[in-house]
């Protein structure tokens, strides 16, 4: 069972959002905020798996939120939900710590999709995001790759813990967080879903496949 906390300001998105997941045996709405400081709160009450955040709200906004919520251990997935798809926008939620970037205007299926990937671990972003993502990484100082950092890196795209790399791969998990250091170091990056991010944006792994 997926968790879901529904961040969002207006009411009828929220319901909206809640009567959408709903029906789904998986997933399970257990709350929803109407901004940033009360989406912390129940962050860290309810524990949920996936935060579905929208960005733009009063007071503490989504990146804010994204960014206290992602502190907390362990820390919830934040899938952000938003119209807006600005630079800007982008940019701040994916530094906060967010696993994803979706727009509104994304169908039933997709939204019900994102949020199973999102739980698993994967980045999940819109086309044109992960176009502008990709704008901006070109002016950004290039990063190499070996073959097994990127071996490495796309299993981490799926969701695999340094366990599973580990075996997958032969290699001891000390090995494994040895690559994921250098990948961390190259991408200038803190942590696994940036490097994720980072990497898909420039193009150095591809983008795992859903099945």
């Amino acid at each position: 069972m997926i968790r879901v906390l529904v961040v969002d300001d207006h009411a009828v998105i929220r319901d909206g959002i809640a009567a959408i997941l709903e029906p789904h045996e998986d997933i399970a709405v257990v709350g929803a905020a109407a901004d940033g400081a009360a989406a912390v709160r129940l962050a860290a009450a309810l524990r949920p798996d996936v935060v579905l955040m929208d960005l733009r709200m009063p007071g503490v906004d989504g990146a804010s939120a994204t960014e206290r919520i992602t502190a907390l251990s362990p820390p919830p997935r934040v899938l952000v939900l938003t119209t807006y798809d600005s630079d800007a926008d982008i940019t701040r939620a994916m530094a906060a710590g967010a696993i994803g970037y979706v727009l509104k205007d994304i169908p039933r299926a997709g939204l019900l999709d994102a949020i199973r990937r999102a739980h698993a671990g994967e980045a999940v972003l819109a086309p044109s995001v992960a176009t502008k993502l990709v704008r901006q990484q070109h002016t950004v100082r290039p990063a190499s790759l070996s073959e097994r950092e990127r071996a490495v890196l796309t299993l981490v795209a799926t969701g695999a813990t340094n366990r599973d790399i580990a075996a997958a791969l032969a290699v001891s998990e000390a090995t494994v967080k040895t690559y994921l250091t250098r990948v961390f170091a190259k991408l200038e990056v803190g942590d696994r879903t940036a490097a994720v991010t980072a990497a898909l944006a420039r193009q150095l792994i591809e983008c795992p496949s859903t099945g």
